[in-house]
């Protein structure tokens, strides 16, 4: 498996805080069945500033480590990278890093909203030939009332990441709902962990998998992960699988994916 948004750098954000931290995650990553996956620390997110330089350091660090212990996981760069007024400046500057080096490019939203100008910031990322990854949807308060307006962002050429913890219960019932009535929408495109630490925020991305195909089918698992493997070999998603009503419940509205197919 793939796990595209994990803080597995040491001592960075708030994920892994040490060497220690970082083998353990690493360890239970391949535990989970995950071979490869992406280091996405927190970037100008009002706390954390991890411009690409460092990020890169840390990266090649850590996957000599794996290598030395034996341990069967390989780490690529990227950022979570939180949605604020100077993005495009950064951009310009090499501040940022997109995921793996692909056109795929983190984003973090705040919370509490969709930030004023998010339509505007997706399109000019879109003519830079980039494809914004909208990060954990399911958590941001607006979306969770309108969830309509992820539609629209996905409708300019934004994508999106659920979170396993989500889906599975770990944020509390409204959030695993809405992880669940975004899928139905089409709206969700990756699966990812957003692992912190091996206790209190893991990877789960097994157990999510299985839910998923579940509740949705084995196509929506083969979609997800063929996706994930699209990032770090910068291919083209392909177009979204059937939503089977009888499964998934509820009223749905399908959303093709081919806006990403350029």
């Amino acid at each position: 498996m793939i796990d595209i948004h994990t803080h597995i750098l040491p001592g960075i954000d708030d994920g892994a805080a040490n060497a220690e931290d970082v083998a353990e995650l690493a360890r239970a990553a391949c535990e989970d069945g995950i071979t490869l996956l992406i280091a996405t620390p927190h970037h100008a997110n009002g706390a954390y500033l991890n411009p690409a330089a460092g990020i890169l350091t840390l990266v090649e660090e850590c996957n000599e480590q794996w290598q030395e212990s034996g341990i069967p996981l390989r780490v690529y760069p990227g950022q979570e990278i939180r949605v604020h007024d100077d993005l495009l400046d950064a951009w310009h500057r090499g501040e940022l890093l997109t995921l793996a080096g692909s056109r795929f490019i983190l984003l973090e939203m705040p919370s509490s909203r969709i930030p004023k100008g998010m339509s505007e910031l997706v399109h000019e990322l879109v003519l830079l030939g980039l494809t914004p990854v909208i990060a954990h949807p399911e958590r941001n308060a607006e979306v969770v009332k309108h969830p309509e307006r992820l539609e629209e962002l996905v409708e300019i050429g934004a994508c999106a990441q659920v979170t396993t913890h989500s889906l599975l219960g770990g944020f509390g019932r409204r959030i695993e709902q809405t992880s669940m009535e975004l899928m139905r929408r089409g709206c969700i495109h990756l699966l990812s962990s957003d692992a912190h630490h091996v206790q209190r925020r893991g990877f789960r991305m097994s157990e999510a998998y299985s839910f998923i195909e579940r509740t949705m089918g084995e196509q929506w698992v083969v979609y997800l992960k063929t996706n994930a493997a699209g990032i770090l070999h910068d291919r083209p998603f392909g177009e979204q699988p059937y939503i089977d009503q009888t499964r998934s419940g509820g009223k749905v509205k399908k959303l093709l994916s081919t806006i990403f197919a350029r």
